[in-house]
């Protein structure tokens, strides 16, 4: 009998994936970026990842580089991989990319209303530094962000 080993990577982001990565993106978020946010992501130089385990695509994310500090853009995985550490595990991904440029800290903006991702990012040492008022979209009008960041 063989054991089948799963294996899991991050790679860049093509723009054969956005079809995929679309898809999930509708799936998680009411308000979802467009075929062209990670189109024109991918093509402006921002670091464009994708997770994926057995060639199958389950998390992406974006991050753009600033002088001193990173900012991520977008960050996803899929609905039914929610809750199994992809996210951290994508994020951290991302955080080591940022001290590999010498990013003095990692910045994100997070709707207030999802306590799962605000909760990640504590566990990971980001603070809350910032409310942005009626930042997002939302059902009822717009939605706060809380402004948050890791010092590197």
């Amino acid at each position: 009998m063989s054991v089948i080993q799963q294996t899991d990577q991050i790679r860049e982001m093509q723009l054969e994936d956005v079809g995929r990565i679309i898809l999930i993106e509708r799936e998680i978020f009411l308000f979802p970026w467009s075929v062209m946010n990670f189109i024109d992501s991918i093509k402006s130089g921002y670091y464009c990842r994708v997770l994926e385990q057995d060639d199958e695509l389950i998390g992406y994310g974006i991050m753009m580089m600033g002088p001193d500090e990173a900012h991520i853009l977008t960050l996803g995985i899929a609905a039914q991989r929610q809750y199994q550490g992809w996210g951290g595990k994508l994020l951290d991904y991302f955080i080591q990319l940022a001290k590999q440029n010498n990013a003095f800290a990692v910045i994100l903006d997070v709707r207030k209303s999802n306590t799962s991702a605000i909760n990640l990012y504590r566990r990971l040492g980001f603070k809350q530094i910032a409310l942005r008022k009626g930042y997002y979209p939302a059902m009822c009008g717009r939605e706060d962000a809380l402004v948050m960041r890791l010092d590197l």
